[in-house]
């Protein structure tokens, strides 16, 4: 296989696996981008109708993460 491990194993582990840690910060910052993403109810469940509002929810959304 041509897997490569992107999340670093535990500090006390005997063989120590090689990670790309390029990859592991920016799949944290997206993982926790869309965390917080999903705190908000409405963009969570989808309530809304048209592809427009829910983009507009995201984009709403999105700036108040930014301003935080």
């Amino acid at each position: 296989r041509n897997a490569v491990a992107v999340i670093p194993a535990k500090r006390n582990r005997i063989i120590h696996i090689p990670h790309d840690e390029d990859a592991y910060k920016w799949r944290h910052l997206i993982e926790n981008y869309f965390s917080k993403i999903k705190e908000f109810r409405g963009v969570n469940t989808r309530y809304d109708k048209t592809d427009t509002s829910y983009e507009a929810t995201w984009t709403i959304a999105a700036t108040i993460i930014a301003l935080r």
